[in-house]
Formats: structure tokens, sequence, C-alpha cells
């Protein structure tokens, strides 16, 4: 059985410790670039279900705004409190420039 994935923009869009984030399948996706890596997590900290869209990447990890959880965005880890859950990750590839990922949960 093959993967499915979906296109989400094109590599160049993305600035390095910089997030956005898009809307795909019906879910709000936060993506950040790492040098030529790419990672998508959700768009929402476990600690108190809010956005972290606006949040920073700082070493490695994104910052939520509003309380100042931290996520690593490799594995989705909770590395700062108040979250203590981690965040959902998907599987992201790199195709011709085009950033794609996969819906599957990992």
């Amino acid at each position: 059985m093959t993967e499915e994935y979906i296109r989400v923009c094109r590599l160049d869009d993305l600035q390095e410790a910089r997030t956005r984030v898009f809307e795909i399948g019906g879910k709000q996706l936060l993506v950040a670039r790492e040098k030529d890596q790419v990672y998508i997590i959700d768009n929402t900290c476990t600690h108190d279900n809010g956005i972290i869209g606006d949040g920073k990447v700082i070493q490695g990890e994104v910052q939520c705004p509003r309380h100042g959880a931290r996520f690593d965005i490799k594995t989705g880890r909770a590395m700062q409190l108040p979250a203590i859950m981690d965040i959902k990750t998907y599987k992201t590839m790199v195709v011709n420039g085009d950033v794609m990922v996969s819906l599957k949960r990992y």
C-alpha cells in the first residue's frame, strides 16, 4: 500500500526559522523550514488548544506565542512548560521543489 502525499507549497515559499500555516485536508498545519528540511506539525498548542502559527522557531523548537510552550519541530515533543503533551507531526518530503505532506499520523 502506497502512502498518499498532498502538495503544500513550494520550498522557496518558506523562510528559514519562520513558520507558515496552510490548510490541507481540513487541517491547519504549521510548516517550518530548517535549511533544506521541512517539518509539519499541527497548528494547535497542546497546552490550551490555541493557535501557534505566529510562534517563533528557536533552535529547532517552535514557541507558542501565548504562553511560551515549546515543541521540537522534528518530533513534536513538548520541550517546555506549560505544555506537557506532544504535538502531532506529519511526514514530509520535497519533490522537484514542492513540499508534500502525508496526513497519516505517526
